[in-house]
């Protein structure tokens, strides 16, 4: 009698991969180690068999990893894999894991796990002896603070099952980081295709948030109607492009003033009549009717609001829920799609809208002319004035930069403390040509400029940093990845020697302590040399020194000339010294 035939069987890993590609991940962020073998292995057989998988993007550090999938995110919407190599890697990645959460984007941190087998019982157990010593009781507890959801892989027959379920939560809104770890006995396992279900988006997908209410709605715009100086305080509405044009559209129709604080985002063109720069503190006591629109933080402790104003939150994440205390009294809180909602709110205020309301608004626009004259002068004033040799002013520098970027160029900025000199001399109209910062981790910038090139690269990518930022970036894996994936962006590094946020911290709380009296803020980077130029030169990338006012532009153009030749180019900037 003849055998029965064998049945066809599959790894774990090779449902794992059909399930990533089923979800839509185009990309995975990878720093590969002993418990990927099986994953290895499949990934080159779906190279072998024209098999669609995730392309593969080596970063040689995690926190390139992290970022270049915070950048893509930004740009497209959608979270990429980022894998990682058991604790350690996760350890690597847990800062960029605090800056994507409190930037809501989403991506799906994916690490392996030592074998859980230790005599030879399974395919995969230990034979290493890394297997021993990378097994902790607890590796989610390393991101758990920064995550919307984590697990562990537990079986073959539900790996698609469970790679839905985690692409679903880190879409959802408020969308943000998900985690998953996978055993390595477990990759390695084999089952049937008929075991192993696919799970659709169109049962299983995401969701959503929608607008306001309409009775919400209709009671904002009849405020708004009545209002004599409302503002807009926003930072993260223009993670949507059709949010900032809605923003804009009823900021004209109503006469508000909207002010960016802190922002991740552009959130209204800065040509717009309506921008009313990044201080809230300036328009704070005069304001009667206050709009937060996707923001986190809309001012300090400092500022000191009227009494009687009222507050409208309008937010995708109202309540604030990764922060245990907050602190922002408002009125009206809304948890809602800001694109959605200012559309709504747009037409309900036409509804509204009298020849006389449009006649004030009109006058009050137009008031705003003579501040927004004299804040245009006082910019070019301090952009006029370069400092002296070894110590450019920040104003100068990137002033110069901002009249050679295009209009569709992506500017990210990490200046941190000269931050504000970004935001005021490199003017940006466009959605989604400033990013910025929404967490307190450093080094960021420069792995997010790849994940933007990478999303868009008929783009130039710029980001800002300082010389603190650029020790934190890992700055070796950067431009390695630059290199080897084709991504050339430009690094422009404002060097004051050191951290100027710790000294002016310092000063803030002790002015008249010993710190101030002998100059001791331990801030300060000393060393006989500093050429981070040379450490993109290293890879490949173009690499300037800048010392002189006279040597700044002829410098960027050539940077921005290497970026079109597809290399990457660094450009360190002496600036004023701490």
């Amino acid at each position: 009698m003849p055998a029965a035939p064998q049945a066809t069987t599959h790894t774990t890993a090779r449902y794992f991969i059909d399930g990533l590609t089923e979800a839509g991940i185009e990309y995975l962020f990878c720093n590969l180690g002993t418990d990927h073998v099986t994953l290895i292995d499949e990934l080159a057989r779906c190279a072998a068999e024209g098999r669609p998988a995730p392309r593969v993007v080596l970063c040689p550090h995690e926190n390139v990893a992290i970022h270049m999938a915070g950048g893509y995110a930004a740009m497209t919407g959608q979270g990429q894999g980022v894998l990682v190599h058991v604790d350690a890697g996760t350890a690597n990645a847990a800062m960029g894991m605090h800056n994507l959460m409190r930037a809501r984007l989403p991506v799906m941190l994916m690490a392996g796990r030592a074998p859980f087998t230790l005599h030879g019982e399974l395919p995969g157990s230990r034979d290493n002896y890394v297997h021993f010593v990378q097994d902790p009781f607890d590796i989610a507890s390393l991101v758990r603070p920064y995550v919307k959801w984590e697990y562990n892989l537990p079986s073959g027959v539900v790996a698609k099952e469970v790679l839905r379920r985690g692409h679903t939560m880190m879409q959802s809104d408020p969308p943000g980081p998900v985690f998953l770890t996978l055993p390595r006995e477990t990759l390695a396992e084999t089952w049937e295709p008929k075991r192993v279900a696919s799970y659709p988006a169109q049962r299983y997908g995401s969701v959503q948030v929608g607008s306001a209410p309409h009775e919400v709605t209709a009671r904002i715009a009849r405020e708004l109607i009545m209002a004599e100086h409302p503002i807009v305080i926003t930072s993260y509405l223009g993670r949507k492009p059709e949010a900032v044009h809605a923003l804009e559209a009823l900021a004209q129709l109503c006469g508000i003033q909207v002010l960016e604080f802190s922002p991740s985002y552009l959130c209204i063109s800065r040509e717009s009549p309506c921008f009313a720069s990044f201080d809230p503190n300036v328009l704070l006591p005069h304001t009667d009717l206050g709009l937060l629109l996707d923001v986190d933080v809309p001012w300090l402790p400092s500022a000191k609001p009227r009494d009687d104003t009222r507050w409208i939150h309008i937010d995708i994440d109202p309540v604030k829920k990764d922060f245990p205390m907050w602190g922002f009294a408002t009125d009206v809180r809304v948890q809602a799609d800001c694109a959605l909602a200012l559309r709504d709110l747009h037409e309900a205020v036409l509804a509204l809208a009298d020849d006389a309301f449009h006649a004030r608004v009109a006058r009050r626009i137009a008031s705003w002319a003579g501040a927004r004259r004299e804040r245009a002068q006082r910019l070019a004033a301090a952009a006029r004035k370069p400092g002296q040799h070894g110590a450019l002013e920040a104003a100068f520098v990137c002033a110069a930069l901002g009249r050679v970027l295009r209009p569709d160029d992506v500017l990210i900025n990490e200046g941190i403390r000269n931050a504000p000199a970004v935001l005021q001399h490199i003017s940006r109209s466009l959605p989604l040509t400033l990013l910025g910062g929404a967490g307190g981790g450093l080094g960021y910038s420069a792995g997010m400029a790849l994940g933007v090139k990478l999303a868009r690269p008929g783009v130039r990518v710029v980001h800002v940093e300082g010389d603190g930022g650029f020790h934190f970036s890992t700055p070796t894996s950067v431009y390695a990845v630059a290199q080897a994936s084709g991504l050339p962006i430009l690094s422009v590094v404002l060097d004051n020697g050191g951290w100027q946020a710790v000294k002016e911290a310092v000063l803030r709380v002790h002015p008249d302590g010993p710190s101030a009296t002998h100059q001791q803020f331990h801030a300060r980077l000393a060393g006989e040399q500093r050429r981070f130029e040379q450490v993109g030169q290293a890879f490949g990338a173009h690499g300037e020194r800048v010392t002189r006012p006279d040597e700044l532009e002829p410098a960027l153009h050539r940077c921005l000339q290497a970026l079109d030749n597809g290399r990457a180019a660094v450009l360190v900037v002496s600036i004023t010294q701490l």
